[in-house]
């Protein structure tokens, strides 16, 4: 259903609209990162590890995350009230950015994780996906203008919260008296946290400086087709991440048994790299279909784009595995360096490919730097060779199936 909406608002929106949106989406996105102060596998983790301080980790976790967010907030807005850009943009990026404010609730999806209980979490993003949908569709019918698709953002968050506040009331095993901020764990967080914090940022900063760049190089109407070609490959990004989110807490409980550790992550990476072979090849070879049927003549633009994008659905499933890998083994802070390789290739080749190839350009920037990011990193140092042999054994998985061995 998001996916049927999603593609119904972006041929109502058409390029040129669809474009701006996205753009200030991107924007927002890039600041909203440091809100979440790089805690949130931190969060999955120490919940994962702790046997009777779960609701000072809980509390102290959300406290955090809020009085970042509303700080992010109002550094965002007196920003926009100084370098004022366009009335009109300016308006979106204060109703999309007050939303970050409501993304700290998801402190609860974390507990819910931890505790290998996601299914609680998906009901109440199922039911705020209907919602939201049924409400964009009401939008088009009434042939609504832009800023009412940005309310609709804030809208999604604001009934998320509500509902992850719901869930954990009635289905938390916290004590709510144990809901205490705790200084000593704060600090103990945000120490452990320091290099996710920057790590990611220039996520945020790669995943989205294509659109931002598109919009410098070309138009907001080239947003658009770029938009619209990466929506469509990122909205099966949810499967691997769900997979990861459900079958890695088992994963670190058996890291007392080395053997059985690695077993299991190898059964993780190989599980993550079918369901993407079985993704990206189907729509690879449909690709026009894809585009023309679901978008409509006007978004044809985009089918080049879309061959190229698609295809970083394998490398992003293998790094969602190998960022849970890193912080299972207490390597966290490399994370940064890795992240900060990935974005430095990316903004490079942005740079030299968009004037060349215009988007397309962007999108071979960013499966490049995908690849070096989730698989290549793992070669520049020792202590990852064996998450990079993991990892290759799952690439050349056809060939293990016919009996050939790797590593």
């Amino acid at each position: 259903m998001g996916l049927f909406v999603s593609i119904w608002v972006a041929r109502y929106l058409g390029p040129d609209q669809f474009g701006l949106l996205s753009y200030v989406q991107s924007l927002v996105a890039l600041v909203a990162s440091i809100s979440t102060l790089g805690l949130n596998n931190i969060i999955v983790r120490e919940l994962l590890n702790s046997k009777t301080k779960d609701g000072e980790i809980f509390a102290t976790s959300f406290v955090l995350k809020i009085v970042a967010s509303i700080f992010v907030f109002i550094i965002l807005s007196l920003f926009i009230g100084i370098f004022s850009i366009d009335r009109n943009m300016n308006i979106l990026i204060y109703i999309i950015s007050f939303s970050i404010i409501f993304q700290s609730f998801n402190v609860v999806d974390f507990y819910f994780q931890s505790k290998v209980l996601s299914k609680y979490i998906v009901y109440i993003n199922t039911i705020t996906l209907f919602f939201s949908s049924l409400i964009k569709i009401l939008l088009i019918i009434n042939e609504s203008s832009l800023v009412y698709f940005a309310l609709v953002i804030l809208f999604d968050n604001v009934v998320l919260a509500f509902g992850y506040i719901y869930v954990f009331i009635y289905k938390s095993q916290i004590n709510k008296t144990d809901l205490v901020f705790k200084k000593d764990v704060a600090i103990s967080l945000l120490k452990d946290s320091l290099p996710l914090i920057f790590s990611t940022l220039v996520v945020a900063i790669y995943m989205r400086i294509d659109l931002i760049m598109i919009k410098e190089y070309i138009d907001t109407n080239a947003v658009g087709l770029y938009a619209a070609a990466t929506r469509l490959v990122e909205a099966c990004y949810f499967i691997p991440i769900i997979i990861t989110n459900s079958i890695f807490p088992a994963i670190i409980n058996s890291k007392n048994n080395k053997r059985l550790y690695y077993e299991r992550m190898q059964k993780l990476y190989d599980l993550i790299v079918i369901f993407a072979i079985f993704i990206v090849l189907p729509m690879s070879f449909f690709s026009n279909w894809f585009i023309e049927f679901l978008y409509g003549y006007d978004y044809k633009g985009a089918i080049d784009v879309f061959i190229v994008y698609i295809w970083t659905i394998l490398f992003t499933s293998l790094g969602s595995v190998g960022t849970k890998w890193f912080i299972s083994e207490n390597l966290q802070k490399y994370l940064f360096y890795r992240t900060l390789y990935g974005a430095s290739i990316n903004i490079i080749l942005n740079y030299i490919l968009i004037p060349l190839y215009g988007i397309v350009g962007a999108a071979i920037a960013t499966l490049i730097s995908q690849i070096v990011t989730s698989y290549l990193f793992n070669i520049t140092n020792k202590k990852f060779i064996y998450n990079f042999k993991l990892q290759t054994n799952a690439l050349l998985l056809p060939f293990r199936i016919l009996g050939v061995k790797f590593g």
